[in-house]
């Protein structure tokens, strides 16, 4: 079960917002939240306001318990632009994009990861050989 929220039209570049995202991708919440809290930029505080917000929305749409959930994905896509102008020398102008982002952050239940239980691992040497041996027997394809 994931659980989503997203954040519109924040007044902030996406590329600065990408920076914070990608810190928290994959960490539990409760981590996601204090790396947030100390980080010292602008994005960290609104990345953390969505986070709060698809916890909330974890605990009260659907009745689970977000404290064991993991930041599933945290993503900033570029938003519109307002244009502006700059006055520059000679009466001419220049054009100014004050860029807006739109933050989505998914929080889900950790994935556990299963083997079967008569499934072994290879031992290091196999593994480790197995890539020369299929170039190994691509040669031989190849030759005959």
């Amino acid at each position: 079960m994931s659980v989503r929220s997203v954040l519109k039209y924040a007044r902030i570049s996406s590329q600065k917002a990408r920076q914070v995202t990608r810190a928290i991708t994959g960490m539990p919440v409760s981590q996601a939240l204090s790396v947030l809290d100390f980080t010292p930029k602008k994005a960290a505080f609104l990345v953390g306001k969505t986070l709060r917000s698809a916890i909330a929305n974890a605990e009260n749409n659907h009745e689970q318990d977000a404290s064991e959930f993991i930041v599933e994905s945290a993503i900033a896509t570029p938003g519109p632009a307002l244009a502006r102008i700059m006055p520059r020398a000679r009466g001419s102008a220049s054009p100014i994009k004050k860029r807006m982002t739109h933050i989505t952050v998914i929080i889900g239940a950790p994935k556990v990861e299963e083997a079967p239980e008569g499934a072994k691992k290879a031992p290091k040497s196999a593994r480790r050989n197995a890539p020369a041996k299929k170039k190994a027997a691509k040669a031989k394809e190849i030759s005959e």
